[in-house]
Parts: structure tokens; sequence; C-alpha cells
């Protein structure tokens, strides 16, 4: 669903509203990447967030689709958005391995390069597809992390702006 179409769905108190306005404002109905965490939230919290956000596609980023929360393996994940109609897509190429995790979340420099080396080595072919789609379809990039800062979805996202500078991120 473009996102002119959500114009009475999203509420003022709403954390994508402020992105909304911005991007219908700069005629950017599908040019913009939704940044989402589900730490802290329940599969239906989540869900929500990304309807009201206008996202079609969800790009699961985790190098393993499993978690021990409730709805947010794989399958479970797949079937609650399908549910609301937006698609499903994992892209494990995009992944942060796991040692570089915690420094990346610790704010380490070193590891945000890591992973910005492994974007332009092994991934950059599904880092480019990613920001292809971002330009016809409202996509989020998905992990664990809620802040955004603390994600390897930060670099995925500043790469894919890099690919298509008219591309807007949205955190929520």
């Amino acid at each position: 669903m473009p996102v002119a179409e959500l114009g009475s769905r999203v509420k003022p108190e709403s954390p994508c509203a402020d992105a909304y306005h911005e991007a219908m404002e700069n005629g950017q109905e599908h040019q913009a990447i939704v940044s989402i965490g589900y730490e802290q939230r329940n599969i239906d919290e989540f869900v929500g967030l990304l309807v009201t956000a206008g996202v079609e596609t969800l790009v699961d980023v985790r190098l393993n689709a499993i978690s021990r929360k409730k709805g947010f393996s794989k399958t479970a994940l797949s079937g609650a958005l399908a549910t609301a109609g937006i698609a499903y897509r994992h892209e494990r190429d995009l992944g942060n391995p796991k040692d570089n995790r915690d420094p990346f979340r610790q704010g380490s420099p070193e590891a945000r390069n890591r992973y910005r080396q492994h974007l332009s080595n092994g991934a950059s072919t599904a880092l480019n597809q990613v920001a292809e789609l971002a330009s016809q379809t409202r996509v989020a990039l998905l992990c664990f992390e809620r802040d955004h800062t603390k994600c390897h979805r930060s670099c995925i996202t500043e790469e894919a702006q890099s690919i298509n500078p008219t591309l807007a991120v949205v955190t929520i």
C-alpha cells in the first residue's frame, strides 16, 4: 500500500508520524527504509508499527532468522506479517557476524568498520537488491536491537542511502 493511502491511519503520537509526513511533503511515497528492532516489543505491537508505517516488505537482516522471543522466528514472523499483508524476505548475507555483534552494540568503531567491509565484500549483491526494492516499495529492515544506532541496520541504511540518495530512513 502506498504511504499516501495511510494518511488518516498515521496517528500524530505514532513514532512514524513525523517521518511519514516528511516523506509525503517530499513526494517520497516509497522512497524510505524503515529500521525496526523487536527488542522489548511483542509481535502484535511490532506488526502494528509496520502497518502504521506503510511497510509492504520486511527484510530480515539477522544472520539466523530465529528467536527465543515468541513470534519472531522466521516461520511465525512471516505468518504474522502475511496476515497483515506484508511480504517477508530473509537476507542472511546482510547479517552481522556473531563475533562482531557485542563490539558493535558497544559502539566499537572497529566493529562498525568490520561490518562495512562485510557489506562491500560478500553482501554487496543483497545490499543493492534492498536499495532497489526500497525505491519501489516501502521496506523495513528487521533485527533485534531497538536502538538503530547500536545495530548493524544503521550501516545498511547508510550504505543504501549512498546507493540511492533519495532514500529516507525512518527509525521506529
